[in-house]
């Protein structure tokens, strides 16, 4: 049996600007931390011909083709893997959240599989084969961070080159500085479910036709994350806590389904109970809210409980996608 994990990730700057709508034009920014909350992926010889896979659904049929899950589907095609295998699939956190769980899924499979075959691949080929298979072959109208984060992990700036090279840099931050920024980031689940592919759609669409002020607002976007960057660089967390308020009020100019009044009134709610700023997690409409609160913790973590979200601490982690056991030998 092997065993496999790679964790979600925070977006803390830029999000959006790693779409190829977008970067293939001006260039991408974005810059995250992974978490220690995880998808792991279990992946054994099965006793017959047979494949079996295990996610919120069960499926045991005989061929590739015939599997419904469709990234099991498309990673399984890629690698070559067919008969005889059996794959479980368990979720430190619910799907369709904004943490970007459906590529760490597919990086922490493909991961489990390479290994399965005895091969070895380096984290930037385990980054783009995922890429490949959600962006390409499944024409998800997502971009490139969330499968770079599951693979690097850590504190991370990604550049988004025009040609679609991906320039990963791990972040220049002191350690007490982290454990501040991890102390003074808190994260809501807010337990409504959505799907970020339509609300992607329009933005891509938007950046497509060249909507002037979708496009502007993007590269607003992109600059936040720059800023965001020497905010943490020169230790200026305040600094950082404002920018997120600037960030939200933009993304909410991208698409009307990235907010809602109840959204928005846990938002104002958040800020006088002493957050400075935050904004909701990956495509919006739902999922994780995220506030830089340096004092008053309790008052915010009691307000937002008071209006149905639950409160989910954390910590940053440095390792990305990782075999956690291999027993096949």
């Amino acid at each position: 049996m092997i065993i496999s994990r790679a964790p979600v990730r925070i977006t803390l700057g830029g999000g959006g600007t790693d779409m190829a709508a977008y970067y293939s034009k001006y260039g991408g920014f974005t810059l995250s931390g992974s978490i220690a909350k995880y998808v792991y992926l279990a992946i054994n010889k099965r006793f017959d011909d047979t494949i079996r896979l295990s996610y919120s659904k069960t499926e045991i049929v005989r061929t590739v083709e015939s599997i419904k899950h469709r990234i099991f589907r498309e990673a399984f095609k890629l690698l070559n893997v067919g008969w005889g295998i059996e794959a479980v699939s368990i979720a430190d956190i619910p799907a369709n959240c904004g943490l970007g769980s459906s590529s760490v899924f597919t990086v922490s499979l493909l991961n489990a599989l390479h290994n399965y075959k005895r091969e070895y691949v380096s984290l930037e080929q385990l980054a783009e084969e995922a890429c490949d298979i959600e962006i390409n072959r499944l024409g998800e109208p997502i971009g490139k961070q969330d499968q770079y984060m599951a693979a690097f992990g850590g504190l991370t700036a990604l550049w988004y080159e025009k040609d679609g090279k991906v320039r990963v840099e791990p972040l220049n931050m002191h350690p007490d500085l982290v454990h501040q920024l991890e102390r003074n980031l808190l994260l809501f689940y807010t337990r409504i479910e959505r799907s970020a592919s339509d609300i992607l759609a329009d933005q891509k669409e938007n950046v497509d036709k060249q909507n002037t002020k979708t496009v502007d607002s993007m590269h607003q976007l992109k600059e936040i994350g720059l800023e965001t960057k020497k905010a943490f660089e020169a230790g200026d967390l305040h600094y950082f806590g404002e920018l997120l308020d600037h960030h939200w009020k933009i993304k909410k100019t991208l698409s009307a389904k990235i907010s809602d009044p109840f959204i928005d009134e846990c938002y104002e709610i958040a800020l006088k109970n002493g957050a400075v700023g935050g904004k909701i997690m990956g495509a919006g409409g739902g999922g994780f809210f995220m506030f830089y609160c340096p004092r008053d913790r309790t008052s915010l973590i009691d307000a937002m409980q008071a209006r149905g979200l639950m409160w989910m601490p954390f910590r940053f982690e440095f390792q990305g996608a990782k075999i956690v056991a291999n027993l096949s030998y």
